[in-house]
């Protein structure tokens, strides 16, 4: 079973990683969509919103404080849903539905999230990881 707990993490957290990296390296032309969004300190928020990935991604992926990471993830997920994706704003039926994809997909990782610190908090032998949790559930 630690195996397979592994493999989860390294594919649930492969998104994060590689949308920290243009995050923090590309952060001037995220701002300029984000501030279209009406994303308030765009640039600010897009460099944030790495940091919040890559720490989050991170410590899922090396098994340091998992449930923290899930956390962090969580943290960055429902605001970007909310924030970037307003689907109920658009007018235009095909950017509607773009929009609702976006926001459902991060919805969908945000309860994953969400699952994961719950499992990682939970369950007393994680395996393959550096550390234990850093929460107690149950």
């Amino acid at each position: 079973m630690s195996v397979l707990v592994l493999i989860g993490r390294i594919l649930f957290v492969v998104l994060f990683l590689m949308s920290a990296v243009g995050h923090l390296t590309q952060a001037d032309g995220m701002a300029g969509y984000a501030q279209s969004k009406g994303v308030p300190a765009a640039k600010l928020a897009v460099q944030a919103s790495g940091v919040l990935q890559l720490l989050g991604g991170l410590s899922i992926l090396l098994g340091i404080w998992a449930d923290l990471g899930a956390l962090l993830l969580l943290i960055f997920l429902v605001p970007t849903a909310v924030l970037m994706h307003p689907f109920w704003k658009e007018t235009d039926a095909q950017a509607k539905q773009t929009e609702m994809i976006q926001f459902n997909k991060d919805l969908a990782l945000a309860g994953a999230a969400l699952m994961l610190f719950a499992f990682f908090a939970h369950v007393s032998d994680l395996g393959l990881t550096i550390t234990g949790p850093l929460f107690r559930l149950g």
